[in-house]
């Protein structure tokens, strides 16, 4: 959750460094901190609360070239301003801020103590300060290296000597990091919405690279296995496919209500040019390439992590049933460590991630890779590291998503497994040209269905109201709409930390029926398909234990109206 932002140039640092920070609030933080080279020397400034607290310290007459500046969202340590980032070492000369976690820090805290160290904080990070002032007797891009050979965990960093003020050096492993080159202004951050406007020209950087960056150059090198060879960085710059006003509120009160009513935008961006709905048959660009390879596969596997999870989910049913071929979905925090994974040659994967910067996805993805299986993504960032490390794959094309709660890259990753299930059942012969056609006749209307949601935003709003006191919530759906109701809790928990679960209908009577009574509410999403039936049975069996029901159902259902307490309707579709 945290944020990092540093630039090195000919403009004042400052309020370009703050104004990073704040593009970064939506990813959640408790403290901030900024560290900057002024009159010859580095000035530290550290907040605990919102950025406008730090934005409080700084003087106006303050000026500088170069900086690094720090979101922090409490791991190890209470939020504080001692804990805030960025850290230093005994003598102040380094300051480093890390995203991520250094799993054997207080083993290697207590070789430091030992060896006369002080500490400041209770954090992590503070220990890579002081493991780099072990080694300064290398010069500042070796004495990080070797630093970080004795790291276990996950690190975003960048580091910044006050004996060295010409340059910012970061390095990655498993954490984002994303290089902005501008003229004669180099900027390093954890997420490209931070330098949006600044420049077009990035490069994501790779686990086991280090940059250096000056303001008139930006340096790749591989500083694993003793390696210092240098990467040529032009040949990795990418364009960012967004701008400044994708990442502005638009007169939302927040991000996350404006993605959800961006998603018929988003959805109609996803589906752009691949629907081929004369021929019943769709185009995936990503795939073409591999097309032969896919036509002979007979096993899948979907990982992904949260929602990207559950969007897999609902895609391993759509894949089954449309082109026949098994499918499997595993979160891909444990499909990581799982020790009897079956990789044959004919099995492929899919790797599901709205940054393409997942950790678990990545090594569950990196696990696969080792053993040549094929490896798909589908993946909403360009040049994201899902994107360059697998095989093939799909963009989802819904811009930026801010808000921390998924909405419109989770409808994008569904609707694209959907168009994946209707390519893999066309190229194996699976699925007939009028089947597949009637399916996209239904996927091409969806943006203007959501619209029509949209329209009841009022009636939401009541139930909202009427039900906002409740501490527990359960989210019960069937086939599609069992991971549906995962996502559902998920979201209720992620977004109003009120108590949510989801549960598949059928299950209710083997044992969570017993936890129902008046003041635990269920969300039954229970359109007319074909096991409404089923679903209004178990309604009743909530209505009998006097539970009240939130209904979604198809719009003309009467008979909702005889066993839900509310409902909300939404229009027909496949």
């Amino acid at each position: 959750m945290c944020g990092i932002v540093g630039y090195i140039g000919n403009r004042n640092a400052i309020p370009i460094l703050i104004d990073g920070l704040k593009r970064l609030e939506y990813r959640g933080y408790d403290s901030a901190g900024l560290a900057f080279f002024n009159d010859d020397k580095i000035t530290l400034t550290k907040s605990k609360g919102q950025i406008k607290e730090l934005e409080r310290k700084i003087s106006d007459t303050w000026r500088s070239k170069v900086g690094i500046a720090h979101t922090r969202w409490a791991t190890h340590g209470e939020p504080s301003e001692v804990n805030a980032h960025p850290h230093t070492d005994c003598s102040d000369k380094i300051f480093v801020c890390h995203n991520g976690i250094i799993e054997n820090y207080k083993a290697l805290k207590e070789v430091l103590i030992r060896r006369g160290h002080k500490f400041k904080s209770e954090t992590d990070t503070e220990v890579l300060a002081h493991l780099i002032e072990e080694n300064l007797r290398y010069k500042p891009e070796l004495a990080i290296a070797k630093s970080l050979k004795l790291i276990k965990g996950t690190y975003g960093i960048v580091v910044f000597f006050s004996d060295y003020p010409d340059r910012i050096i970061a390095a990655r492993n498993s954490s984002p990091l994303v290089i902005g080159m501008g003229d004669n202004e180099n900027f390093i951050v954890s997420d490209a919405s931070a330098i949006l406007g600044r420049t077009k020209n990035v490069v994501y950087m790779n686990d086991g690279e280090m940059a250096v960056l000056t303001k008139d150059n930006a340096k790749l090198f591989s500083y694993r296995g003793g390696s210092a060879s240098s990467v040529n960085i032009l040949k990795r710059a990418e364009k960012l496919d967004f701008n400044v006003q994708d990442i502005q509120k638009s007169g939302y009160p927040h991000f996350m209500l404006k993605e959800i009513f961006e998603q018929p935008e988003s959805l109609t961006n996803s589906l752009r040019g691949r629907l081929i709905k004369k021929e019943g048959n769709v185009k995936l660009g990503g795939l073409e390439n591999i097309k032969e390879r896919l036509k002979s596969i007979d096993r899948l596997i979907i990982t992904g992590c949260g929602t990207a999870y559950l969007a897999g989910s609902i895609g391993k049913l759509m894949i089954e049933e449309l082109s026949g071929i098994p499918c499997e979905v595993g979160l891909a925090s444990e499909l990581r460590y799982l020790p009897n994974v079956d990789y044959r040659q004919n099995l492929a994967m899919v790797a599901i991630s709205q940054s393409g910067e997942t950790a678990d996805t990545l090594a569950a993805l990196r696990r696969f890779k080792e053993k040549n299986i094929l490896t798909l993504g589908i993946v909403n960032v360009v040049g994201s590291t899902v994107a360059r490390e697998t095989d093939a794959g799909v963009y989802n094309h819904v811009g930026p998503e801010i808000g921390v709660a998924s909405t419109k890259a989770f409808t994008s990753q569904v609707i694209i497994l959907a168009i994946l299930a209707i390519f893999l059942g066309r190229e194996r012969g699976f699925l007939s040209a009028g089947k597949a056609k009637k399916i996209i006749v239904e996927i091409e209307k969806l943006p203007m269905l959501i619209k029509r949601v949209f329209g009841k935003k009022n009636k939401i709003k009541l139930i909202a109201k009427k039900y906002k006191n409740y501490n527990n919530f359960l989210y019960i759906g069937r086939k599609y709409n069992f991971p549906t109701a995962l996502e559902g809790a998920l979201k209720l928990k992620e977004v109003s930390y009120i108590h949510a679960e989801g549960c598949g209908a059928g299950e209710m009577k083997h044992g969570p029926i017993a936890m129902i009574d008046e003041n635990f509410p269920i969300i039954a999403i229970a359109p007319e398909d074909s096991v409404y039936d089923k679903m209004a049975s178990n309604m009743e069996e909530i209505k009998a234990r006097r539970g009240k029901i939130i209904a979604i159902t198809t719009e003309g259902n009467k008979k909702i109206k005889h066993i839900a307490d509310d409902w909300l309707y939404i229009p027909k579709t496949l």
